[in-house]
């Protein structure tokens, strides 16, 4: 596929646009084709970037989860692109209509219902499948509810990890914080109202008494970011009412483990090797002891070896 660069004619991109910033029509610079990741508001709508701003007004098509959400907030910024829903339900019919439009040169801007795209959406089989045809693909970073919540939680940031939505049937949720609860770092979670009462239990019961931060209403007006330990926040959660929306779970690492042992390390490999595969864990267990993977996947044959002797 062709793609345009800034160095070409000016008649090698589409024709100027307008946006509205701080009450003045602005124009957009002119955009080449390609693929925009543009981060949007998770709340506030002043959370924009200016760049952003010229992308959504330049852009051809902006690829959005719902367009009724999205045209809120280009309404408030006077933008006029035409929009089109992707999203998980659609992604598969909607895809190959994306990627020909981008073969035909077209400027196409992604964005999310809120925050930054490819974050708990199926935005990364489109940058894939467009990466494979050939355009040009250029994120815009901006706001974000996981980084958001980190950073306002008081729980430490030097090493996180982004699980997005647990199971929403009781049973898969708590097998999957089961398999979350020896992962050596602060875990941060999306949860939707109805659930939030359930989840916060069932985190309480699976990883116990660490500390937490429930965070809803970011950015926006009423921000809330309630501190405490799970099993605190579960029981005031269950007492008040039925918030509205969707939050963010942030959850402290675990306290740092003894030395594993020989031991441990067998009981560990153990328990992974009857859910995995020899590759994955090793992977895993290495992950969560800090042990050498080599030394694992060792001690992993070993283990396998005696396992098929003793069938």
């Amino acid at each position: 596929m062709r793609r345009t660069t800034a160095t070409e004619s000016p008649s090698a991109f589409r024709a100027a646009r307008h946006y509205l910033l701080n009450g003045r029509s602005t124009a957009a610079p002119p955009l080449p084709a390609g693929l925009y990741l543009v981060a949007t508001p998770i709340g506030n709508l002043r959370d924009i970037t200016v760049r952003a701003l010229e992308v959504l007004a330049a852009a051809d098509l902006i690829a959005c989860e719902d367009t009724r959400v999205t045209r809120k907030l280009l309404d408030h910024y006077g933008i006029a692109t035409p929009l089109t829903a992707y999203h998980e339900h659609n992604a598969a019919q909607a895809r190959p209509k994306l990627i020909a439009r981008l073969g035909a040169g077209a400027a196409i801007a992604l964005v999310s219902d809120a925050g930054t795209p490819l974050v708990s959406d199926p935005g990364y089989k489109l940058v894939r499948e467009a990466r494979t045809a050939g355009a040009g693909v250029t994120a815009l970073p901006g706001a974000s509810a996981v980084l958001a919540a980190l950073t306002l939680s008081a729980l430490p940031t030097d090493r996180f990890f982004f699980e997005g939505f647990l199971p929403a049937k009781e049973a898969a949720r708590r097998a999957r914080i089961a398999e979350l609860k020896r992962i050596p770092a602060t875990l941060v979670l999306f949860e939707t109202g109805p659930r939030i009462a359930d989840a916060l239990a069932d985190l309480a019961a699976g990883l116990g008494p660490r500390e937490a931060a429930l965070c809803r209403e970011l950015t926006k007006l009423y921000e809330e970011v309630r501190r405490g330990d799970l099993a605190t926040l579960a029981r005031e959660t269950a007492q008040a009412d039925e918030p509205r929306g969707e939050m963010v779970i942030v959850v402290a690492p675990p306290e740092r483990e003894r030395e594993v042992t020989a031991v441990d390390l067998d009981a560990l490999l153990r328990e992974a090797l009857d859910r995995l595969s020899v590759k994955e864990a090793v992977a895993e267990v290495a992950a969560v002891t800090g042990e050498s993977r080599r030394e694992v996947y060792q001690r992993a044959l070993a283990l396998t070896k005696e396992r098929d002797h003793g069938r």
